[in-house]
């Protein structure tokens, strides 16, 4: 049993030895591209209307979400 855990500490050692450089924060990547996919929504919708105060508007969301995206960006760096 001894061996066993032994074994499975000195695998779990030597995965950790192989990652190479810091980590990744997969939340904050996946957030991000959260933000551009939404920003690119908003910015197709507000293409595809005829009422100039909805595009307004729906390019404003647009930008909003462009800069949570870049402040997310910036913090994760």
């Amino acid at each position: 049993m001894k061996k066993i855990l032994l074994v499975a500490a000195t695998a779990g050692l030597m995965s950790l030895a192989a990652c190479s450089g810091g980590t990744e924060n997969t939340a904050t990547e996946a957030a991000i591209e959260n933000h551009e996919a939404n920003a690119a929504i908003y910015e197709e919708a507000a293409d595809n209307t005829a009422n100039a105060t909805v595009e307004n508007v729906l390019e404003n969301a647009a930008d909003v979400e462009e800069n949570s995206a870049d402040a997310l960006e910036a913090n994760a760096q």
